[in-house]
């Protein structure tokens, strides 16, 4: 079973929702999830937050987080899928925000360099990850590893 698939199942056996926020993937871990057959049971809406104004009027991202950490961030992560999941009613916010390339990244904040949030229930968990290959695998990778994230956050409930 993929893990979209499998992620699916487990929200359904739950009963939960879900939503994404997503900046980096732009749309791309929502439309794998809706690979699925059935998954309106579990998803009522995405967001593709690119821009900061986005992330902050659609998913509740504070502006100071923003000019403090920003947009690549574990904070920013955080706020994200808290703030999808609030925005859409759901028990579970997905975020993705990084740096796909080839341009964009700095010593400090590398192309590949991605963090993933994980809101369920409230409570919020992220991971940080840099990920090898051109745009489109950066994003793949990301995409695939959000699913996992999910997956594992509705493991240890």
């Amino acid at each position: 079973m993929n893990k979209e698939s499998e992620l699916v199942n487990k929200l359904t056996k739950k009963q939960y929702t879900i939503t994404t926020a997503e900046s980096c993937t732009g749309g791309l871990l929502s439309g794998t999830i809706v690979n699925v057959s059935g998954v309106s049971d579990v998803l009522n809406c995405s967001f593709v937050t690119y821009a900061n104004e986005a992330k902050e009027k659609l998913v509740f991202v504070k502006h100071a987080t923003l000019e403090q950490y920003g947009a690549v961030s574990e904070q920013t992560a955080a706020e994200m899928a808290l703030g999808c999941a609030k925005a859409a009613n759901a028990n579970m916010g997905l975020s993705t925000t990084g740096i796909a390339g080839p341009g964009g990244g700095t010593p400090e904040k590398p192309v590949g360099l991605v963090y993933i949030g994980c809101a369920l229930n409230g409570n919020v968990f992220v991971e940080r990850h840099e990920f090898q290959g051109d745009r489109s695998q950066v994003r793949k990778k990301a995409v695939c590893a959000a699913l996992e994230f999910a997956i594992s956050c509705l493991d240890g409930e």
